[in-house]
């Protein structure tokens, strides 16, 4: 078998893996979502400091809407079964139990986040920050259900 074949097949299987098995035990799950959110809210501050200045830098804003946009569907392959209560985390358990909701509404902060990234690179600023509100509004929409106050 040759070396493509090998990596196709790798690829493939890696494919069908279970989300949960990415994980050797539920710490990292909680680990590795909280790492991606804080590096999408690190990102959004970053867009977001660029709008509330007077001159604003475009290059800043798009490298760090383009950035969002490709961690914007890793956290959720974190919450796995069995990570609800461990470790320090803010996540309420009705994630798991409300799942159809949950993932919805963060379909339509993936959605939110596609626009605003798209919209940054037209480098509109008035449409950046309607993309940006509407990403924003998007994402507290999920924390009042499923994030717990710390």
């Amino acid at each position: 078998m040759n070396r493509y074949a090998l990596a196709v097949l790798f690829a493939a299987v890696a494919g069908v893996t279970p989300a949960w098995a990415q994980f050797s035990k539920p710490e990292s799950a909680v680990e590795y979502r909280q790492s991606a959110f804080t590096l999408m809210a690190n990102h959004m501050s970053r867009i977001k400091a660029q709008l509330d200045l007077g001159k604003v830098n475009l290059d800043v804003i798009r490298s760090s809407a383009a950035i969002v946009n490709v961690l914007k569907s890793l956290p959720f392959e974190a919450f796995v079964p069995g990570s609800s209560d461990v470790g320090d985390t803010a996540a309420k358990p009705e994630i798991w139990t409300e799942r159809d909701k949950f993932d919805k509404l963060a379909t339509e902060m993936q959605n939110k986040v596609t626009r605003l990234n798209e919209v940054a690179r037209s480098g509109d600023i008035n449409a950046i920050r309607g993309a940006f509100g509407e990403t924003g509004r998007a994402c507290k929409n999920c924390h009042d259900d499923y994030k717990r106050k710390k």
